[in-house]
């Protein structure tokens, strides 16, 4: 609107300019006719003039009166004539030019309003058209304000309410890191006490271990014995031909230790029985002494001589991700053999796992059998060490055997039975000896 104001402003004041200028040349007009009567004037005053020379020329001429009276009203009348005619003349001209003045003004000021007309009629047109984007413009923009204000108000709303719901888990994280703390400092406070705990009973089972110890070399030293005292009695009734008694019993001891850092409790391992290999008249005794710890839910399975697998327990109510961890044997001091799971592996819970040798001649069947293709055997020997790691290398469990042959003599070479004892580990008892 305030476009259209300034445009019908400015076309009044170009027609007020245009009307000036005609008026300008009525003025002319009229100066010019003022003119004409001030020419008039002259001319006029010019006639009195010379009349007045020609009266006193008259006078200062000494003539009759008469003729001077006739050739004065001649000159009257001759000056009247010529005056008559010379205002006729110039009022007719002056008639002419002021008509030509008008006919030329009238022209120019109808040519003037029609160029204002048709100037005033483009841009009147020319705003009304401006008029009206303005207003379509301006209804868009009102529109898009109140969609804007809508919006505004919808997300003043929303922001208000995510305010709302920031400040109440921030209360709630506070409360949950305060509750955390507490968690965490009594957790620290058990974990504590359950090691300090763990470390009595690892002291106490390492010295049970050891008094074990010195009872089985004590045991196989009164075997020897014993089978020494057979011996010569089984002499004496050959030499004095008294019936044969029963033939002597050679033992196999399989000694079995372990140790978890997990648990309180000692695990009662009863270990599997070894055969003996006889040779001329002597036989020799096999003893196979076996230690295994653990400090995780997964532990190791007694030991296969053969050297074709190696299995793991999860003995616990969890699944146990065994992913990217390392089964590692080695035997007699030598170089190890290392074993990587797969980095998505996980050993169910009470389940277990058996890696194969690829001479084992079992077929891979995951998860409970593994097959190792690049390498023929875990291998075997005198002392044979099996570890589990995990990702950060720290060993979760571990089981050793170690082989030791003890050669015994016999009498006659009669066969002999071959009978095998298990050492029984459990908490503070006195380790029982008995046929397996």
């Amino acid at each position: 609107m305030d476009q259209v104001q300034f445009i019908i402003c400015f076309s009044l004041l170009s027609f007020v300019q245009v009307a000036k200028c005609a008026v300008f040349c009525d003025v002319q007009a009229e100066d010019g006719h003022a003119v004409a009567k001030r020419q008039l004037e002259a001319e006029t005053l010019m006639r009195v003039d010379l009349e007045n020379r020609c009266q006193s020329l008259s006078e200062e001429l000494d003539v009759p009166p008469q003729e001077m009276r006739e050739s004065r009203h001649r000159q009257e009348q001759r000056i009247v004539e010529v005056d008559s005619g010379v205002r006729q003349d110039y009022e007719f001209k002056l008639a002419q030019a002021l008509q030509d003045l008008r006919r030329q003004h009238d022209e120019q000021v109808c040519l003037y309003k029609e160029e204002l007309e048709q100037t005033f009629q483009a841009k009147l047109d020319n705003a009304k058209v401006s008029s009206e984007i303005n207003d379509k413009a301006m209804g868009a923009a009102r529109e898009e304000l109140q969609e804007s204000r809508t919006r505004i108000e919808s997300l003043g709303y929303q922001l208000s309410a995510l305010q709302k719901q920031v400040a109440a888990s921030e209360d709630r994280i506070r409360e949950l890191e305060d509750i955390l703390s507490a968690e965490r400092d009594k957790h620290r406070r058990a974990i504590e006490g359950k090691e300090q705990e763990m470390a009595e009973l690892r002291d106490r089972m390492n010295a049970q271990l050891s008094e074990y110890q010195e009872l089985l070399d004590v045991k196989l030293a009164l075997d020897m014995e014993i089978n020494a005292y057979r011996k010569l009695l089984e002499g004496e009734e050959h030499r004095l031909k008294l019936s044969p008694s029963s033939s002597p019993q050679v033992t196999v001891s399989r000694i079995s230790g372990s140790s978890s850092s997990r648990s309180s409790k000692r695990k009662r391992l009863q270990e599997e029985d070894r055969d003996l290999s006889e040779m001329g008249k002597g036989e020799e005794q096999l003893l196979v002494s076996e230690e295994a710890t653990a400090s995780g839910a997964v532990t190791i399975s007694p030991t296969d001589m053969d050297g074709n697998a190696v299995t793991l327990n999860n003995e616990s109510d969890q699944d146990q991700p065994l992913g990217n961890w390392r089964l590692k044997r080695q035997i007699d001091d030598g170089e190890e053999v290392i074993y990587k799971f797969s980095p998505k592996f996980v050993l169910k819970a009470g389940q277990s796992v058996t890696v194969w040798s690829a001479d084992a001649g079992v077929a891979h069947s995951p998860p409970s059998d593994l097959l190792w293709k690049s390498q023929a055997s875990w291998g075997t020997g005198s002392v044979i060490v099996t570890s589990l790691t995990n990702v950060d290398g720290e060993e979760v469990a571990r089981r050793s055997v170690t082989k030791t042959q003890v050669e015994v003599e016999n009498g006659d070479g009669n066969d002999e039975e071959i009978t095998s004892s298990c050492l029984v580990l459990d908490g503070g008892n006195i380790p029982a000896f008995t046929g397996c």
